[in-house]
């Protein structure tokens, strides 16, 4: 079976590199992030694809820097394997690192590319309510996600999909499309597809600013950034003065003639006016320095600090 360096780091990535383990490719090195502190504790926590790697004793590599590490330098450039393999990975690749793959370096792409390169293109499927999403498979060169496609698949986005679920379902869609391409790649019965530049889209990181619900959005374009932020980093709203997560928004079937930003009704429902008279009712939030918890119990313990017909929503200020 082919030799593999493999370069990934969340559950997108470990997902597929079991899936090559599981085949029987002969994974010559793991490469992924360094450890995280997380909390007020600072716990040390490993990736998933470190777990995965530790747990089937692969070699593996960490460089803050993979481009001017001590591991690229002495370990990795000299192993020259069949295929370099990336999912998720994080880091841009030096072209000179590409170059030692034998058959091909190939990346698996959470997007029907050319639509959307870059490092959230789950999230910027949501927010700009696709109805479809995917993976590709293709070739790495040193410009961002720019290179020949090898093969894609597609898969449906439903209502209720959030950014954690449709990672869930890209995750064993881009392994198993992986699998069955890398044979054809060796064998050269793959033929490669320029992207069209004409239909390139980018989706780079979202930013903290863009984490933020305007009631100048409608409810649905709120809606959609809520499910494009679930479950990190999480989208909110500024309610008088405070930041209110929410983890879960439906589009309301009414319809407003309140101004932006107004409580219709905190009786049995939380519902907030948008813009084109538009409606948003919060299902799940979560206030600064509590848990998540439904608009139910929200409403028992703040909802007679919001009167219906006020302005609750701050536009102006963070």
């Amino acid at each position: 079976m082919n030799s593999v360096i493999f370069l990934g780091t969340p559950q997108f990535g470990a997902t597929v590199l079991e899936g090559l383990v599981k085949a029987g490719y002969d994974v010559k090195a793991v490469v992924t992030q360094p450890d995280k502190k997380v909390g007020r504790k600072q716990k040390i926590v490993y990736s998933p694809v470190k777990d995965l790697a530790l747990k089937h004793g692969l070699p593996l590599y960490q460089p803050p820097r993979l481009s001017r590490s001590e591991e690229l330098d002495e370990v990795l450039m000299n192993i020259c394997p069949d295929f370099i393999v990336t999912a998720a990975f994080g880091q841009f690749l030096p072209s000179r690192f590409l170059k030692t793959a034998k058959i091909a370096a190939v990346n698996v792409h959470g997007s029907l590319l050319p639509k959307y390169r870059g490092g959230a293109p789950i999230q910027y499927a949501l927010r700009n309510g696709d109805k479809e999403t995917g993976v590709t498979i293709m070739e790495m060169v040193k410009e961002m996600d720019a290179g020949d496609m090898y093969a894609q698949a597609t898969l449906p986005i439903s209502e209720e999909d959030t950014a954690g679920t449709i990672f869930e379902k890209l995750a064993p869609l881009g392994s198993q499309l992986l699998l069955e391409t890398l044979p054809k790649i060796a064998d050269g019965s793959c033929q490669k597809q320029p992207q069209d530049p004409d239909q390139v889209v980018f989706s780079p990181t979202i930013s903290k600013a863009e984490e933020r619900i305007l009631t100048s959005m409608t409810a649905e374009e709120a809606k959609n950034l809520v499910r494009a932020l679930n479950p990190d980093p999480g989208a909110y709203l500024l309610v008088k003065g405070q930041r209110l997560k929410v983890w879960r928004a439906e589009v309301a079937s009414d319809n407003s003639s309140l101004p932006a930003g107004c409580l219709l009704t905190n009786s049995g429902r939380f519902a907030i006016s948008f813009a084109d008279n538009t409606v948003l009712n919060l299902l799940e939030v979560q206030p600064t320095g509590k848990k998540a918890m439904k608009i139910k119990d929200f409403l028992n313990g703040q909802g007679k600090k919001f009167v219906p017909g006020e302005r609750i929503v701050d536009e102006d200020k963070d």
